[in-house]
Formats: structure tokens, sequence, C-alpha cells
């Protein structure tokens, strides 16, 4: 990849909880692409998390913001300007969370109250950050929007549960908002369905360890790791990809357009 393509641009990174998180990986490509940018996560993750470590690590600013506050959103927006002194090139939506996958409930016997929580972290709280910042005019013309999905929303994956319908959403708000963000601004959307990664919240999902290793074989290059997913980022976020828009991407080693891999058969 070329050097220093996002040189000159200003991002959010919502998120980055640990080394693990893509989010984190995604910080730390943009910056050594110089890119200047801050982070932002829950106050209850910078508690639990290790953001402050990588804030120190690229001289970036840390904002708490809970992604499903439109005042937390204003005020996070009005000091990533404030901090970085214009507009916002890029913004990456890597936020998701099941009640009903934390503590066990299976997707027969749901907690309605928890799903609707789901669904406001992990899908609703991308139309608000992009309604926000459409209102507050925080995009600068030609800047990218981006969220971290994934192929349960096509696919039945029962353990993914909820998750499913919120991923089915999450991109359905990613080509309606990209419309108008195009009209209006220049500015493009679009999701990245990312393959299975170890990550702190992908490993909680029951069977994950064995989904992994099913996934890596079906692919025809392997699961796509946190680091290479990273890369395509900062590709979507760049001028490269500045006629890309309303669009799911998959980032998967060829699962997605997959029916059968003969390793798999193989080793059953």
């Amino acid at each position: 990849m070329s050097a220093s393509i996002l040189k000159g641009k200003k991002g959010i990174i919502f998120g980055a909880l640990d080394p693990q998180s893509i989010a984190w990986k995604v910080a730390e490509r943009c910056v050594e692409e110089e890119a200047r940018i801050t982070l932002t996560n829950a106050p209850v993750a910078l508690r639990m998390g290790q953001l402050q470590q990588l804030g120190e690590k690229l001289n970036a600013e840390v904002i708490a913001a809970d992604a499903t506050s439109v005042d937390d959103l204003t005020a996070l927006f009005e000091k990533s300007q404030e901090i970085l002194g214009g507009q916002i090139d890029f913004i990456l939506h890597s936020i998701g969370m099941s009640l009903n996958v934390r503590k066990g409930k299976g997707y027969t016997d749901l907690n309605y109250d928890w799903m609707q929580k789901t669904f406001d972290i992990s899908a609703i709280s991308f139309h608000k950050v992009m309604q926000t910042a459409l209102k507050q005019d925080v995009m600068a013309e030609g800047g990218s929007i981006l969220a971290l999905t994934y192929i349960a929303a096509q696919r039945v994956f029962p353990d993914y549960n909820e998750m499913a319908e919120s991923k089915a959403l999450l991109e359905s708000f990613a080509r309606s908002f990209g419309y108008h963000f195009a009209v209006e601004k220049n500015v493009r959307v679009n999701t990245i369905s990312q393959s299975p990664t170890k990550t702190t919240a992908g490993s909680g999902v029951k069977g994950f360890d064995a989904f992994f290793d099913y996934s890596d074989k079906m692919s025809p290059l392997g699961n796509a790791s946190a680091a290479s997913c990273a890369d395509y980022c900062v590709m979507m976020f760049s001028d490269y990809t500045r006629m890309v828009t309303m669009q799911n991407l998959y980032h998967d080693g060829g699962f997605s357009s997959m029916g059968m891999n003969p390793a798999v058969l193989r080793d059953a």
C-alpha cells in the first residue's frame, strides 16, 4: 500500500477496547498513514479496556461518549473538531453488544428488553452517529463513513442470535443514509462484512472457536485478520475509493461466495 494515503485527514474511531479490537488496529493504521484521529468509546468500556494507553501511543485524544446518546455524540463531534482543527474526513463505527448473547439466552427465548438494547447499541447508534454528524455539518466534502458488519445479516448463524438482525439493520442504515449523505455532502457510507475475528467481543459467541476454524477452511484465502481489515478500512477512508458508496463489502477471504470447500469435507 502506498505510504501516507491519509496524510492531512482527520478521523474519529469508535469502539476500540483492547489490542484485539479491529478498531484498535484501524486506529494504529490510520496514524501510520499520517491521519490525525480522536478515539471514543462508552464510559464503561473506557473503565474496562485499555483505550487510554492507545491514545497515549498514538497521541490521540480519548473522548468518552455513549453512541446511543445524541447529547454525547454532539459533544464528541464538537470536541473532536476543536482538537483536530476542522471538519472530519472519516468515521469508523465498530460497536456491537448483545445482552442476550452475554447472558446465554437462545434465539427462541430472547429477552425483548435486552433485544431492544442490542438494536440501539449495535445498529441504531450508527444512524444516530450519521444523523448527528449531518445536522452538525461535521463531515468534510468527500469524506468516508464505515461500519463493521458480519455475513449473519444475510445467512443463518444460529448462535449469533439477534445480532444478525442488528447487522441487517446496520447495513440498511448504510444504504439509506448513504444516499442522503452522498446527495447533500458528497460523503460515502459503506459497511465492511468481516471474517470471524478473534476479538474480545467475537470470542464471546457460543462455539466461536469451532466456527472460526470452519470459516477458515471454507474461505479460499482463509479468514481475514483484524490487521488486514484495518488495511481495508484505510483504503476506504482514502481518496482511492471516492466513488464507492452504499455498499456492503465482503472482507472474508472468499467465504461469502463459497458453497462448499473440499477441504472441509476432507477434514470431516
